[in-house]
């Protein structure tokens, strides 16, 4: 049986990255930020981009995000806590309200700064 081998996928990104007036704009490429082994690309991915800056402005968008596991609300404790860590800010915007009522259960969304829109999430940073 003749089998192809399996695409390597650590060499593509999970995230849309852009930059302006100083603020990084992360947004994801999957619908299901699920799987395991992705949420802990994201990580990584979004804590380099941490780790690049002196006082990080980051605004993370869920625009095209359907369905979040718990794992990956860890992750974002995670990069909250590495952004705080050095003085920067995080701002969480276009969250789906199915999504957003998992905020509210477990209280995260009194840790984050949540934003309906992007524009509105880019205005609250100072």
């Amino acid at each position: 049986m003749d089998r192809k081998p399996m695409a390597n996928t650590s060499a593509t990104s999970r995230l849309r990255v852009s930059e302006h007036e100083g603020i990084t704009r992360v947004e994801f490429v999957d619908r299901n930020i699920l799987d395991e082994a992705n949420i802990q690309q994201i990580g990584a991915e979004i804590s380099r981009i941490v780790d690049s800056k002196t006082q990080p402005k980051i605004l993370i968008s869920f625009d095209n995000v359907d369905h979040l596991s718990s794992a990956a609300l860890g992750t974002l404790i995670t990069i909250n806590n590495r952004v705080r860590s050095k003085d920067g800010q995080l701002r969480l915007a276009n969250i789906d309200p199915q999504i957003y009522e998992v905020f509210i259960i477990t209280k995260l969304n009194k840790l984050f700064q949540i934003h309906q829109t992007t524009q509105q999430a880019l205005a609250s940073f100072s």
